[in-house]
């Protein structure tokens, strides 16, 4: 569905698709367990309806523990068609559906990536659970918007600051190491602050990243270096 003709050409986004096309893995046909409360932080669900050409319906869910497989440890995402398992794959990636392909990326902080690509290059986001993280997120968008944008700033400008505090200390610390300091001299960060308090501007950036991952939000120096 879609993979023939994105081979054809020698893109770089047909290598991509070939790429994720062999982290694919047949489905068990199990049911798709609902979603918990207590897996708020710990998994994503999504879904997306279809119209077949056929005219019957279609629900597609794309579920992923972020905790990782108990076995591996690799991150992986579960994709379920009108709620049985149908196929799995490492992250990122893509799975070819009637018309495109659904996308699926994770950063350290949740998913940063969860979209219908269609061959026709339109795009979009699968629609969150209501009971997820993402799905709560949504709502509270939804019904606070003015709300939800300034905690969207915040967390930005809480990203940022933290960002610009942590690195010059790691720049530091690493300008120290020998073969270091006697090639390029050591570096003197203009922020010191003691360990307690380094962790608590860790986990406030974490928690940062965490509120953009939850709207799907990434960008790769910032929430990358928060990682």
């Amino acid at each position: 569905m879609g993979w023939d003709s994105a081979e054809s050409d020698g893109s770089f986004e047909s290598w991509r698709q070939r790429r994720a096309r062999k982290r694919l893995r047949p489905g068990t046909g199990q049911p798709l367990k609902p979603f918990r409360w207590w897996q708020l932080l710990s998994r994503s669900l999504f879904y997306l309806r279809m119209t077949r050409d056929d005219g019957t319906e279609a629900l597609y869910a794309v579920s992923v523990n972020h905790m990782g497989d108990s076995e591996t440890g690799e991150v992986m995402a579960d994709l379920y068609l009108n709620g049985k398992h149908s196929a799995e794959s490492k992250v990122p990636a893509a799975f070819p559906v009637p018309g495109g392909t659904i996308e699926v990326a994770a950063s350290n902080f949740g998913l940063k990536r969860c979209h219908f690509v269609g061959e026709d290059g339109t795009e979009f986001q699968l629609t969150p659970d209501p009971r997820s993280g993402e799905g709560r997120r949504a709502k509270f968008d939804s019904e606070h918007p003015t709300a939800s944008r300034y905690t969207g700033v915040v967390s930005l400008v809480v990203l940022i600051v933290g960002l610009a505090i942590l690195i010059p200390q790691l720049l530091a610390s690493i300008s120290v190491i020998p073969p270091i300091a006697d090639t390029i001299g050591s570096f003197t960060s203009p922020f010191e602050f003691s360990v307690w308090q380094n962790t608590a501007i860790t986990l406030i950036t974490g928690a940062a990243s965490t509120e953009r991952a939850l709207r799907l939000r990434y960008n790769w120096l910032l929430d990358g270096s928060a990682g």
